[in-house]
């Protein structure tokens, strides 16, 4: 079939039941976007080309399906990195299709052009450049398959002008578009035998861990991970991307395990003599030092990306499949069994916990507003049973440690590279794709500035968010961390922020505030009672001991290396015995 490249786009796109991209049109994809309408897909116009990225994440995270951004040449292109890269190492499947130059100016410095295939080179899991339109529709075929099989990731297709103007021939690849997957890609079963010898581990384990994250979130096994952990009597943490893999009020949930972690956690860990780490990758942040990780136990690790196994962390067993498959394997064949005195010793652990947290609570002042004591009302409110996409910073770990992941409901926030300022758009992507689901967007004053502009993208599109922006006045994670390594030397940490209720209101957008605890009360109800999109300013503790997130301790960390707060003192004491 003749097509030209910007009809072979949009049909490809509707061949890989793509229904809404995400982006910000500009000179060098214009032939593209003239074409849109005529094939029905719908376009969320973004702020900020990161915006759509991150938008296209986000959608990518609750459907399962490949998230689709659009970007112009220059500029357009090179805003998009940061959310490819995000999505990269968050194994996001995004595939982001920018305009390009002419094919006979490339290399000469035109207008807007820049090399994007070589700036995306590192952070995705391939970068095309098209010359030739009769390649074109096998290219972005393939884009799709590579996005979305083996470990997901983002892949990127740069289009120079002429191409998408040019006509040439378009084979489609069949019925169904995972027929352009190529078998080359997938993951093998892991043999029986390896399925056998895990369950033997597990069975012969006095003191085992299970290790969930975020495989187990993107492959949907949570169910199977619950079904396991219950017939072999496996408690379970989670990492931070992990969070809705298992149900954090079952008792076999130990919680976060990491850095700011809980203390049942990361001595379960400490003391395990297996560990059986299912799609995750052993992340720093949950490791500390490694010569100090887990010294007693076994190792299995489980990943669809061969690369992770061994890497950081030598083990036992490396098992390169899927982990829904391994999962569900498992759980016919793992004998049920009970372990009461492993259960009683993180029984120990959890009581003291919270016993040290009940009597802290005791002594804060009770007419400010904290940002843990938001997060329990808002979990309490919703009973755990909303979408919360979260920013990065303070927010994140307050978010994390105080709102428990009960229900299945997505847990979403930039884990590995950390994005300040992805909350907002990638929870416009979510609500899009479950336009009846209730989504908060929990950020901090600094993140919320850096993508606050797609609040006009928000009322464009109607979506009903529940926005709460947590003002401290400070970039609150770097603070805290001047706070107690810098002599409290808060070198361009403090915030001259704006009034965040008028600037809502300037677009638009319900607003209320809050600066005590019975206020907070209020303005929550009144954003669960709000048929559209709300913005809540929880004017909260910025500094000191109310204003700083604890624990500070990575599970492996060295006993000299530990930050000396109280909360930690019996950390330090266990790990001595």
């Amino acid at each position: 079939m003749q097509r030209t490249g910007a009809e072979i786009v949009w049909e490809v796109l509707q061949r890989e039941g793509v229904e809404v991209v995400f982006g910000v049109p500009g000179g060098a994809i214009m032939p593209t976007y003239d074409l849109r309408a005529a094939y029905g897909i719908r376009h969320i116009l973004m702020r900020h080309e990161q915006a759509a990225a991150h938008a296209a994440d986000g959608y990518a995270r609750v459907t399962g399906r490949v998230g689709v951004a659009m970007a112009t040449s220059g500029p357009g292109a090179t805003n998009l990195t940061t959310g490819i890269a995000n999505a990269m190492l968050d194994s996001i499947p995004i595939v982001c299709i920018t305009g390009q130059v002419n094919v006979d100016l490339l290399g000469t410095d035109a207008f807007q052009e820049a090399d994007i295939t070589g700036i995306a080179l590192p952070i995705t899991k391939h970068a095309y450049l098209v010359t030739d339109v009769n390649e074109l529709g096998a290219t972005l075929h393939e884009a799709f398959a590579v996005a979305r099989s083996g470990r997901p990731g983002p892949v990127l297709v740069d289009l120079p002008k002429d191409v998408q103007v040019s006509s040439g021939e378009y084979t489609p690849p069949g019925s169904s578009f995972s027929d352009a997957e190529p078998s080359s890609r997938t993951c093998e079963p892991a043999p029986d035998e390896i399925i056998h010898r895990i369950a033997e581990m597990i069975g012969s384990a006095k003191r085992p861990v299970l290790l969930c994250g975020h495989g187990v979130v993107g492959s949907r096994s949570g169910p199977v991970l619950l079904e396991l952990a219950e017939q072999a009597d496996l408690p379970t943490t989670v990492t931070l991307l992990g969070k809705s893999g298992f149900p954090e009020e079952h008792p076999l949930a130990l919680g976060m395990m990491g850095m700011h972690g809980t203390v049942a956690a990361n001595f379960a860990i400490q003391r395990a003599d297996l560990l059986v780490a299912l799609g995750m990758r052993f992340d720093d942040r949950v490791t500390g030092h490694l010569d100090a990780y887990a010294p007693d136990a076994r190792k299995i690790h489980v990943d669809i990306d061969e690369v992770e196994l061994g890497k950081l962390v030598s083990v036992d067993l490396e098992v390169h499949a899927d982990v829904a498959d391994v999962l569900t394997r498992l759980a016919g064949c793992v004998r049920s069994q009970e372990r009461p005195l492993w259960r009683q010793r993180i029984q120990t652990w959890q009581d003291e916990d919270a016993q040290r947290i009940q009597s802290s609570s005791k002594h804060a002042d009770q007419e400010s507003l904290t940002a843990p004591a938001v997060m329990r009302k808002v979990f309490d409110v919703t009973g755990g049973g909303s979408t919360l996409v979260v920013d990065v910073g303070q927010c994140q770990m307050w978010a994390a440690q105080f709102y428990s992941a009960t229900s299945g409901k997505p847990f979403i926030t930039s884990g590995g590279l950390g994005t300040m300022g992805f909350a907002l758009p990638a929870a416009i992507g979510v609500q899009i794709a479950h336009p009846e689901e209730e989504v908060w967007v929990i950020a901090g004053d600094g993140g919320f500035q850096m993508s606050l502009h797609d609040l006009a993208t928000v009322i464009q599109e109607g979506l009903p968010l529940r926005i709460a922006v947590f003002n401290n006045g400070y970039l609150g994670m770097v603070r805290q961390w001047q706070e107690m390594f810098y002599d409290a030397r808060y070198e361009a940490t403090p915030l001259l922020n704006p009034d965040f209720v008028k600037l809502a209101e300037a677009y638009g957008i319900k607003a209320a505030r809050a600066t005590t605890p019975e206020q907070a009360d209020d303005v929550i109800a009144q954003a669960r009672g709000c048929s559209g999109p709300i913005l809540m300013e929880f004017c909260v503790i910025g500094e000191g001991p109310q204003g700083n997130v604890y624990p500070m301790v990575s599970a492996g960390c060295a006993l000299d290396d530990m930050i000396q707060q109280p909360v930690l003192t019996s950390c330090v004491k266990e790990a001595q015995r």
